[in-house]
């Protein structure tokens, strides 16, 4: 048990109607999990309002209530404490709660539109190829040292967070990678948290559906960068024009990295293929197994964070070349038939025409590149068209299908994409709304030597539709797919 007043280290309290003196057993922002002297946290989400939920909070054994806004009629026994913001406030109370978890850990966050989880899951590779004891939050699942649970959102609540942390604090863990989504910086979840080190790796059109303009994300994500404090580094994408904006403000000490530009850590292409790349980082040459540019800069960031937590360069360099592709991020397989399938969480304009230039980029054009893709229900609308013309343009044949339609419609999903083809590139087009049937024609339609890429789910092991999961897995598919056409 935890008393009150401790727990509330921090906050920024308005008012206090009750006691702050008693013993609490645990915090809630979800009133249907509260049960006896727990804290319920009202927060107000996009959906509900956890003001609304109160009353039904404090009947289940809530003996605080942390709000926005104190209820005109108060519960005797019952501490109800008036925060300025409850998102906040749940963060740095998580944070108390678990014992500051972070501080006893290098933590090190990874924001930007493409790259967070490769980024996050190959440098958990590294540390551990290392010796470390090392955490991973990320999109695709959550790691403390060897310990694997599976991952619900790019950046958990701000009690997940903290519980994991805790759970790595008591494993021995010194260094945790973590993915930060702009939607994790919006909504708090990771306030109160001591990191040592933010890495920026590009920005792009994402999640207008819930930032409503560009510019709206963009500053989100540098809010992530001014909250850094001085003993920290922020090493970003000198590359990217917003990398240099992302650190105007911020505390940390300032690195970059860069292909194109002159930076801290710089690097080139020396050689591209299937089978991997070969880099020249900092005058140093190494041999890579993941393909394609966008990787290089993936590797360079990696590269960067590694030398600013301390590891010798020679080491490093070596690690590197030792690093395995992360599932459903540029994974592929060869066919007995010579056909290779490709399989990439691709769910933007930006990671979209990045993974279908380095495909372009490698192959001799003899081959016919065939690539799947669709778009998410219930998500950026803006998108779609853009995500078509780019398919479309980029390929010698395109198919348009469901990707998660969630509660949309997924033939209106499908038109909404058809509206960015050119006229020119109607004919390399076919729409089929079926995932699984989609995947399966794209299979009958190569030839060898072809390649077929299938874009947007990447790691998804589930496609959701009308809000119910079902088993699907683009890699499991296709391999499935081609199997049948050897025999």
């Amino acid at each position: 048990m935890i008393e009150l007043k401790d727990i509330l280290y921090k906050v920024s309290i308005n008012a206090v109607v009750g006691n702050t003196t008693m013993s609490i057993n645990k915090i809630e922002f979800d009133s249907r999990k509260v049960e006896q002297d727990d804290v319920f946290v009202a927060i107000r989400g996009s959906v509900s309002d956890g003001h609304d939920f109160i009353e039904k909070a404090v009947d289940r054994g809530a003996l605080v209530v942390i709000c926005e806004k104190v209820p005109n009629i108060a519960v005797s026994g019952v501490t109800y404490v008036e925060v300025e913001d409850t998102q906040s406030a749940l963060a740095i109370m998580a944070s108390n709660y678990y014992d500051s978890p972070s501080g006893n850990l290098k933590l090190v966050g990874v924001t930007g539109t493409n790259g967070k989880t490769t980024i996050a899951s190959l440098l958990y590779q590294l540390f551990k190829k290392a010796g470390f004891k090392v955490g991973l939050l990320s999109t695709v699942k959550v790691v403390v040292d060897t310990k694997v649970y599976d991952a619900t959102h790019t950046t958990p609540d701000s009690l997940t967070i903290n519980y994991y942390l805790k759970e790595m604090n008591n494993a021995g863990v010194e260094y945790c990678f973590m993915e930060v989504s702009s939607h994790g910086i919006h909504q708090k979840r990771t306030e109160g948290l001591d990191f040592a080190g933010g890495i920026f790796t590009n920005l792009s059109h994402d999640h207008l559906d819930y930032h409503n303009t560009f510019k709206e994300y963009r500053d989100v994500k540098k809010t992530f960068f001014d909250e850094l404090p001085a003993k920290a580094f922020a090493l970003v994408n000198k590359d990217d024009k917003n990398g240099s904006f992302m650190i105007q403000n911020t505390k940390a000490k300032q690195h970059t990295y860069a292909l194109k530009s002159y930076a801290d850590y710089r690097g080139q292409i020396l050689e591209s293929s299937l089978e991997g790349l070969l880099l020249k980082l900092n005058d140093h040459e190494v041999w890579a197994k993941l393909i394609g540019s966008f990787n290089a800069y993936n590797l360079l960031a990696i590269f960067g964070t590694a030398e600013l937590l301390g590891l010798e360069t020679l080491e490093t360099l070596q690690l590197l070349s030792d690093l395995q592709s992360v599932s459903g991020r540029f994974q592929y397989m060869i066919s007995d038939e010579k056909i290779t399938a490709i399989v990439d969480y691709a769910h933007t304009p930006d990671a979209l025409k990045n993974v279908l230039e380095t495909i372009n980029d490698i192959r001799t054009n003899n081959e016919t590149l065939i690539t799947v893709v669709g778009c998410g229900g219930d998500r950026d609308k803006m998108k779609r068209p853009v995500m078509g013309n780019i398919a479309a343009r980029l390929s010698n044949k395109t198919i348009f299908t469901s990707d998660n339609p969630r509660t949309e419609n997924p033939d209106q999903i499908i038109e909404d994409i058809e509206k960015g083809v050119e006229p020119q590139d109607y004919k390399k087009t076919l729409s089929i709304t079926d995932r699984k049937q989609a995947i399966k024609t794209a299979c009958q339609l190569a030839n060898k030597d072809d390649i077929i890429l299938i874009a947007g789910k990447g790691h998804e092991t589930y496609q959701e539709i009308n809000g119910e999961r079902t088993d699907f897995n683009d890699f499991e598919i296709v391999k499935q797919e081609l199997k049948k056409l050897n025999k």
